[in-house]
């Protein structure tokens, strides 16, 4: 099983695009001047005048279903269930896909690390101090009910967004003080001084809202009303907790546009939500949804080889992926005091063996998770270069040494299950730090019995706990794993009720901002925060600060290295493992364009329903086990 894209985190919720330059950073070309579209370094591939994505097939027919298990989320989103559709604020369970009923500003390109181009936004002004952003609206923009969409509902969104939304939404619009409609047509958006590169951008990408329909609702409340949209999609048919219909909207006014060109092709997109993972395969083996992107290695080894792969009516393809794949494991709740001495957390580390779990439970898919930057550039290798020295070093007697040296790495185990050599060591660190064997169960320096409690929101991981709670145990820990309903998941994760929890941390190719969400001082103390591990530590959020005022992609890269030693170096986690590919598998009805965009994977946005294919695959016969 995998969790390392299961987690992932839409690039609104967290792994935010990046804006334009912050103060004093230097444009990359002049500002106060419209254009089409903006990135963190100025950077653009694509020109005023460009037609459509590379990656698209404009002729790509319309129609057809598009279905798959949900197996990502977003903000309140949970895998397994919904029971909201308000998916921006911290209360209920929010339904996946709502995002594709609501129009932002702009929209990201998916060949471009971070570079976004208008849909609502014809185009933008920055000032040339990047701190007042003007955007001019298109004219043919409006809601679902056939209202203009205005400036007026823009700077409503932006302004309840930053009052009421979902925490990871307040904290990302931290730095922006404030949007204003000059009139119908344009609007201004401000921040403040050093601001993060990445909050231009997410404003940017925020949905827009009717201001009209929320005076007459509360935006607040979770509701399984259809709110009213501006997107290429509306809610049709659903049922709560287990499925939900996106109804394309067949005169939508942003068709034609060059950032939609070839895309949203389905006149149906489905999510299905399953309790069980394995219910779920069979759902798919069934035909009862049409795409599965796997997440679960030793399904993908043994159970792909129903009749429907054999005879060629499910296709299974492996495609890459190489975006960072961020920081997968279990994070170790250190706001809690038993799990503040970091040798006690180091130990915890010395005891998982990934050998022998990748080869007896993961089929050896995977590689070991050493990074926060995983799979990209910004991952800390060998010995800093002195461009990182120079950053670290004012940092010298408030981190450990080690972070002078060659970064962390997790323990590579003998593979048997339980290496004698490194449950010795973790048991040395554990004597260190006054975490005692009395009657051969560790006890805290207090004498209170050391008890650890994973929790967990569905059974498929649970063979990889109890392969390392057994190994816990030689230590002399009394653990346990603790498997609740989805929605009890999400309130104690939200409260930052447990000791240890799986999770993902994902980042973009430009991270900036988005990353005071995952390790600053700050978020630690947030309801609802993506610091799974409670971080707090002034010299993590001044590197944090130095990231966000890079000035060039070169700084971001060294900093972002320089950041990733101390975090490795506080044993905040117990990596995972990581695939720099996503395993897919789907029934033979779709067509896809030749070019894959580099940054998302692109399904279902750019593909397409061949009624052709269709009508072949049903003359096969149905689906048979």
């Amino acid at each position: 099983m995998s969790l390392s894209r299961r987690r992932a985190l839409h690039v609104l919720a967290g792994a935010a695009v990046a804006g334009s330059c912050a103060r004093g950073t230097g444009p990359a070309h002049a500002q106060d001047a419209d254009r089409h579209g903006m990135s963190a370094f100025g950077d653009l591939s694509y020109p005023a005048d460009f037609t459509h994505f590379n990656y698209v097939e404009v002729n790509a027919p319309k129609g057809g279903t598009y279905s798959e298990i949900v197996g990502s989320r977003v903000y309140n989103g949970s895998f397994l269930t919904f029971n909201s559709l308000n998916a921006y604020i911290l209360k209920g369970e929010g339904a996946l896909g709502m995002d594709y009923t609501f129009a932002p500003l702009m929209v990201r390109a998916g060949d471009e690390p971070d570079a976004m181009y208008g849909l609502v936004a014809r185009t933008v002004r920055i000032s040339d101090d990047g701190l007042i952003y003007r955007f001019t609206l298109r004219p043919e923009a409006r809601f679902h009910d056939a209202t203009p969409l205005t400036a007026h509902d823009v700077a409503w969104s932006i302004t309840t967004l930053k009052e009421k939304g979902h925490p990871i939404i307040t904290q990302q619009l931290r730095d922006c003080k404030g949007a204003e409609a000059v009139d119908d047509r344009a609007v201004v958006v401000r921040f403040a001084e050093n601001r993060a590169r990445d909050v231009p951008l997410f404003v940017a990408g925020l949905p827009v809202f009717s201001r009209a329909y929320y005076s007459k609702h509360e935006f607040d409340q979770s509701t399984l009303e259809a709110p009213v949209g501006s997107g290429p999609y509306k809610v049709g048919r659903f049922e709560a907790g287990h499925h939900i219909e996106f109804e394309r909207v067949k005169d939508w006014w942003g068709a034609d546009l060059p950032v939609s060109r070839g895309l949203n092709n389905f006149d149906v997109i489905r999510y299905e939500y399953y309790r069980d993972r394995d219910v779920g395969f069979e759902g798919f083996t069934a035909k009862n949804y049409l795409f599965r992107e796997e997440f679960t290695s030793r399904t993908w080894a043994t159970r792909y080889n129903f009749p429907a792969i054999k005879d060629g009516r499910v296709k299974r393809n492996v495609i890459p992926d190489a975006t960072p794949s961020g920081a997968q494991g279990w994070f170790i709740n250190t706001r809690r005091d038993k799990f503040k001495d970091r040798r006690l957390r180091e130990a915890l580390i010395d005891a998982f063996d990934f050998e022998w779990t990748n080869k007896n439970i993961m089929y050896g898919s995977y590689d070991r998770t050493q990074s926060v930057f995983e799979n990209s550039p910004m991952k800390a290798t060998g010995k800093p270069s002195a461009a990182e020295l120079a950053l670290l070093e004012p940092f010298r007697t408030r981190v450990p040494e080690e972070v002078f040296g060659d970064p962390y790495v997790p323990p590579v185990t003998d593979g048997s299950g339980q290496d004698r050599r490194w449950l010795r060591r973790a048991a040395q660190l554990l004597n260190d730090a006054a975490i005692r064997l009395v009657n051969s169960k560790r006890v805290l320096p207090n004498g209170q019995p050391f008890d650890i409690e994973f929790l967990l929101d569905e059974p498929t991981f649970k063979p990889h706990h109890l392969t390392y709670i057994k190994n816990l145990e030689v230590l002399g820990f009394a653990a346990t794993l603790r498997i609740v309903d989805p929605v009890q998941y999400r309130r104690r994760v939200d409260d930052s009720d447990f000791d240890i929890t799986t999770d993902r941390l994902g980042f973009s190719s430009t991270p900036g901002d988005s990353l005071r969400t995952y390790f600053s001082s700050q978020s630690a103390a947030i309801k609802g925060s993506q610091n799974r591990a409670g971080i707090a530590d002034p010299v993590i959020d001044k590197l944090i600060d130095i990231i966000v005022a890079a000035k060039t992609r070169g700084d971001l890269v060294t900093a972002c290295r320089a950041l990733d030693r101390v975090i490795r170096a506080g044993r905040y986690w117990i990596p995972h493992w990581y695939k720099a590919t996503h395993w897919i598998a789907y029934w033979d009805v779709f067509g896809r364009p030749a070019a894959q965009p580099r940054y998302f994977r692109g399904i279902p946005d750019n593909w397409w329903y061949e009624k052709g294919k269709a009508s072949k695959l049903e003359q096969k016969g149905p689906s048979t086990r």
